[in-house]
């Protein structure tokens, strides 16, 4: 895609359904929210995971009289707070449930999410319950754009679809270097999906596409074609 075109196209508003997050390096990207079906149906599966393990322990311990019921209590309580926050700090944000549904919890900013975080989320839990079956917190996730129930506004986290990244790489002898003027979103992109497609692609059609976006590059007098791989090496943050 020609620069001018890059230029003079016509941005498009974004769904409520992204987040856009900007990293220090300047390269912009959109997180996927989730919205109350699919963290439901996660929930759903979670609760047949917890029951399951409920009922066995509650066999077992039954055979231990008053010690075994008491037992039962406190592993009750220790199963149903330390569950999610277990498998959200241990296994990439998601519950069993969560992964079964391609969705997981990060930090606003896109980060993996730590042990205060989680934790504050699922001890908030009782009041998205309210007043039942979790009232308040369908409530937030509807009234809000970026469907954050009560927990998440308070830890700064939001449940987010796990998008499968396609590693890009640009030529392996490729410097990193920065643009020679500042790139917008779509330009961006454009030079980053180059370069990934580089193995894909024949020698003409490589020539062909890196004259048509060797305004982009930081040398238009040289290889344009290792000018926009270290460029988009820069983009991704790769050393020089």
């Amino acid at each position: 895609m020609a620069l001018s075109c890059l230029r003079n196209k016509a941005v498009r508003p974004l769904l409520d359904t992204f987040h856009e997050i900007e990293t220090p390096e300047g390269v912009e990207f959109r997180l996927r929210v989730a919205g109350p079906v699919a963290r439901g149906l996660a929930w759903g599966v979670d609760f047949l995971i917890r029951a399951s393990i409920y009922v066995v322990m509650s066999i077992v311990l039954s055979l231990m009289g008053k010690f075994g019921m008491g037992l039962l209590l406190i592993l009750l309580f220790v199963v149903e707070w330390l569950y999610p926050v277990l498998f959200e700090v241990y296994r990439h944000g998601a519950t069993p449930g969560k992964r079964s549904l391609g969705i997981c919890v990060v930090h606003d900013d896109g980060t993996p999410v730590g042990w205060s975080a989680s934790l504050l989320r699922n001890l908030l839990r009782f009041v998205d319950f309210l007043p039942f079956l979790y009232g308040f917190g369908l409530a937030s996730m509807l009234i809000r754009a970026d469907n954050k129930r009560l927990g998440d506004l308070a830890a700064g986290t939001r449940v987010v679809y796990r998008e499968h990244v396609r590693q890009i790489c640009a030529t392996s002898d490729a410097q990193a270097m920065p643009p020679k003027i500042s790139l917008q979103l779509d330009e961006q992109r454009a030079v980053i999906d180059f370069a990934g497609r580089l193995s894909q692609l024949s020698d003409e059609r490589a020539r062909e596409l890196a004259a048509i976006i060797a305004p982009l590059a930081a040398r238009p007098r040289g290889n344009a074609i290792a000018s926009l791989a270290g460029v988009a090496n820069w983009l991704l943050g790769k050393p020089g």
